[in-house]
């Protein structure tokens, strides 16, 4: 079914380009006989080149599990509340991107900062090619700022990690062992009402083998939660073998440094200028108040390209979105 959905959605939009084609062909036909039709005609490239544009970022998309749901896991680096504040805006960019491209997204784990912002947070966003478009947010953002926590209005540079990585279906098979287990209940932290905060509801899973670690506590009630955090676990035992198997290839891939933490790929500065730029893509946008609302498709695509072609913005080709 989801391979008969995803062939629907090609032919679907394979129509929209056909479509478009013809009416910027019917309203060029209208100028030649003398008709103002300059703007529309803009107006209707515009469409076009957004539509062919989203083509490319799908088509871009061949991993094996590019296809999966997604789970995004955002912590703020050092800087206390200025990098917890930063780490918050980050999971509302992402959150806000979901709802733009008709994804359901829900935080199943929320830790928030003391006084602002967040420590922690895991969201799991659940749509077609979620994974697939989320892959290049893995590793550090970097935001320059003046500081609204400065009372002397200063600028401060704030860094927070983003890891993501592909929901498992159900038929996929990871030996998960009871007794390779722990599990621990606990009061749930924050707001959600009596019931959260007075019930051992939020569960917290522990995979003794190898030590990963996953929790949820925003569902009310403990069986809910118990199976996200499953799911959440499967996930990342995946990501773990995954890595394990990297390593015994030996030969890691040139871009293998932008899914560690460790690496920079992308400055959002604030002030003294406005400018997003991608370190890896070197894409710059001047839009920094869309992106932050979640408009990351110039971002996503710049990062397909470059990651199947080695294509930077600026290089003299024509792949880039300007």
């Amino acid at each position: 079914m989801q391979k008969r959905k995803r062939l629907e959605e090609s032919l679907k939009q394979d129509a929209a380009v056909g479509a478009l084609v013809s009416d910027i062909d019917t309203l060029l036909e209208l100028g030649q006989e003398g008709e103002d039709v300059a703007a529309e005609v803009a107006r209707e490239i515009a469409k076009l080149r957004e539509t062919v544009d989203k083509l490319e970022t799908n088509m871009l998309l061949s991993g094996e599990n590019d296809h999966n749901s997604a789970i995004v896991t955002i912590h703020p680096g050092a800087g206390g509340t200025e990098s917890q504040d930063w780490a918050e805006m980050l999971m509302r960019m992402y959150l806000r991107w979901a709802e733009r491209n008709g994804m359901s997204a829900e935080v199943t784990d929320l830790l928030p900062g003391e006084g602002a912002g967040i420590k922690s947070a895991t969201i799991e966003i659940n749509g077609e090619n979620a994974f697939g478009l989320l892959q290049g947010e893995i590793g550090v953002h970097r935001l320059v700022r003046i500081s609204p926590f400065d009372a002397n209005a200063r600028r401060h540079t704030s860094f927070a990690s983003v890891f993501v990585i592909p929901q498992i279906d159900d038929d996929v098979k990871i030996d998960l062992k009871p007794e390779d287990i722990k599990t621990d209940v606990f009061r749930a932290s924050g707001a959600g009402g009596q019931h959260v905060n007075r019930t051992e509801s939020a569960v917290r899973m522990t995979h003794l083998p190898t030590g990963i670690v996953v929790q949820c506590q925003n569902e009310r009630s403990q069986h809910k939660n118990r199976a996200s955090a499953i799911k959440q676990l499967k996930a990342r035992l995946w990501e773990f073998e995954m890595e394990k198997r990297r390593a015994e290839e030996k030969k890691l891939e040139d871009s293998k440094a932008d899914i560690n933490f460790g690496s920079q790929i992308r400055s959002y500065v604030l002030a003294p200028y406005r400018m997003i730029k991608d370190h890896r893509t070197k894409l710059p946008i001047g839009d920094v108040d869309r992106v932050l609302d979640g408009d990351l498709e110039q971002l996503i695509h710049a990062y397909l390209v470059w990651k199947k072609t080695g294509k930077t913005y600026g290089d003299g080709k024509d792949d880039l979105p300007e």
